[in-house]
């Protein structure tokens, strides 16, 4: 609907009239009319602005970036990878924590996101619940429904570890095979790949040694293993590709300056792709999907990973 703007017009007699006064020249108003702004004024606006952008982060950080999730997709050229093996697509993800800053309706989310990627294998690398093993139960039935033909499988991590075992049978009845020191062989086309778990760094036992007996030399195996930096470890070993958690990726992240602070056991790797320094070996951070110790991200989105592997 057009509406039409009334106003009143200047009256041409007033404003060429001159103005009255004493006659005095008066000099310009350098300040367009405006009052100065005095330095009292001046703190006080420059602290409401610092407040108001602290409260307008504060809020992000709080309410929005926990709940913005970021599906990352990766093609990942590997060395030994059998060509039955490529073009498989693995989804990693980590760290949900619930019981603490989420619970069955984000996990809810986060499997649908899984499900639309339609995953060949599904791993999850630590941390399902911040404390408790029962928060897991509800969720139970969501992780059921994930479907991937060569297999779902899930390690412990240092949140993990208050009763193992209530923890690893609810993982099974949700169709995930827990891999404490042990490997597992996928077939396909005539070709085998192992995939590996060992026990968290800071409240297990990992022993890659025991892993991989029964795992034929030569065998292409992706290792699960929570604490990241367990790399420079692990690359004396047989395996071609790990997949951690662990770091959140920091949770907070500063501009210019990065991850202020990441936990131990996630000192060197903290987020994304990496390869140990002396074999080369690729390992992937996944930057967690939930928060512990307090419900806030920042310059640091939770993650799922998508990864179409390939030969190199």
């Amino acid at each position: 609907m057009n509406q039409e703007t009334s106003g009143v017009s200047p009256n041409t007699k007033d404003m060429n009239q001159p103005a009255q006064g004493s006659g005095k020249k008066t000099s310009p108003d350098r300040t367009g009319g405006r009052p100065k702004i005095t330095r009292r004024q001046f703190l006080a606006r420059g602290a409401a602005t610092v407040i108001g952008a602290g409260l307008l982060a504060g809020g992000y950080a709080w309410q929005g970036e926990p709940r913005w999730l970021d599906v990352t997709s990766l093609d990942l050229r590997l060395q030994d990878l059998p060509s039955a093996f490529a073009g498989v697509r693995l989804v990693q993800f980590s760290d949900t924590h619930l019981g603490f800053n989420k619970d069955e309706r984000d996990l809810a989310r986060l499997a649908a996101q899984i499900t639309k990627a339609e995953p060949d294998l599904i791993l999850f690398t630590g941390d399902i619940v911040d404390s408790e093993p029962g928060d897991l139960v509800s969720s139970v039935p969501i992780l059921a429904e994930l479907k991937a033909p060569l297999g779902k499988f899930a390690i412990l991590g240092n949140h993990d570890y208050k009763n193992t075992g209530r923890l690893t049978g609810l993982w099974q009845q949700a169709g995930f095979t827990v891999l404490r020191n042990e490997s597992y062989l996928i077939k396909r086309g005539g070709a085998s790949m192992a995939v590996t778990g060992l026990d968290d760094l800071l409240h297990g036992k990992p022993d890659p040694e025991a892993a991989l007996k029964g795992v034929p030399p030569g065998t292409f195996t992706v290792l699960m293993m929570h604490e990241p930096d367990y790399a420079d470890i692990a690359e004396t070993y047989p395996f071609h590709l790990q997949l951690s958690g662990h770091s959140h990726g920091g949770q907070i992240r500063l501009p210019l300056v990065g991850a202020p602070f990441t936990p131990y056991g996630s000192l060197k790797y903290i987020s994304g792709l990496y390869y140990t320094p002396v074999n080369a070996m690729p390992v992937y951070v996944n930057r967690g999907f939930g928060e512990t110790l307090m419900p806030l991200r920042f310059m640091c989105r939770p993650e799922l990973t998508v990864m179409t592997l390939h030969r190199a």
